[in-house]
């Protein structure tokens, strides 16, 4: 959401250089606790607000509320070298939480698995547990291994993915690079296996996709309101540039 917030400032103030706006990273989780305490105006989110999140912020006398801004899936990525070209999403949370921990095991080759994950204050972190990790109702308790080694950023995964011939990690689309091999994720070994793209996304032939998010709050107005309008319109051809998918 940073690489995208930033390109909407970037192109707002183009159209309206009268108007300030700051962006500062570090994670939804950061961001979100940021406009509860009240320091800044829309908190951007690559995964939905908890209950706690909404109770924490209806006893600091808000009421917050959420916009679509665009779409993303999350890719799997291995290095160039590695053969394999599928998994299934119960290898994928199998692999995560430490029951596989050898590419052989996959009809690879014979390496241990380097897990490449993001740290617990993204977004991206928080959706894949749930989502991959946890799809299946008998694994609701599933964590990542402690194995894994936790990035602070999105380019953090893909370098490792891209220097180490071991390693696997998730990016959202718009990090997807050709240094990188995608490999394609199935419901189950029936199939079918999808890769990630702006037509599967919208079609929902690939599994692992999630809408993006800018939390404000309360309704918003003013400027503040303009903005976000500006991001719903003329704003959405920047996702698509950014490699993330657009809502229209």
């Amino acid at each position: 959401m940073v690489n995208l917030a930033l390109a909407w400032v970037e192109g707002y103030q183009l159209v309206r250089p009268d108007v300030r706006i700051s962006v500062t990273g570090g994670g939804s989780g950061t961001g979100i606790a940021s406009m509860i305490n009240g320091t800044v105006d829309i908190a951007a989110a690559s995964r939905d607000m908890t209950t706690g999140e909404f109770e924490a912020a209806r006893a600091a006398g808000m009421d917050p509320i959420e916009f679509d801004v665009a779409l993303d899936a999350i890719a799997i990525v291995v290095h160039l070298d590695n053969p394999i070209e599928r998994l299934t999403i119960e290898q994928i949370a199998d692999i995560y939480t430490g029951r596989i921990t050898n590419w052989s095991e996959l009809g690879s080759f014979d390496r241990p698995i380097v897990l490449v994950s993001r740290e617990s204050n993204s977004g991206t972190y928080v959706y894949f547990l749930e989502h991959v990790l946890r799809r299946d109702p008998a694994r609701a308790e599933a964590r990542f291994s402690p194995d894994s080694l936790l990035m602070p950023s999105s380019e953090g995964i893909s370098t490792e993915v891209r220097q180490n011939r071991n390693a696997i990690g998730y990016d959202g689309l718009g990090y997807v690079t050709p240094d990188k091999k995608v490999v394609a994720v199935g419901l189950d070994a029936e199939g079918p296996f999808v890769l990630p793209s702006i037509e599967t996304v919208r079609d929902g032939t690939y599994v692992i996709s999630r809408p993006l998010h800018m939390y404000t709050v309360g309704e918003p107005t003013g400027e503040i309101r303009e903005f976000m309008d500006w991001v719903l319109t003329d704003g959405q051809e920047m996702v698509r540039e950014l490699g993330f998918v657009p809502l229209n």
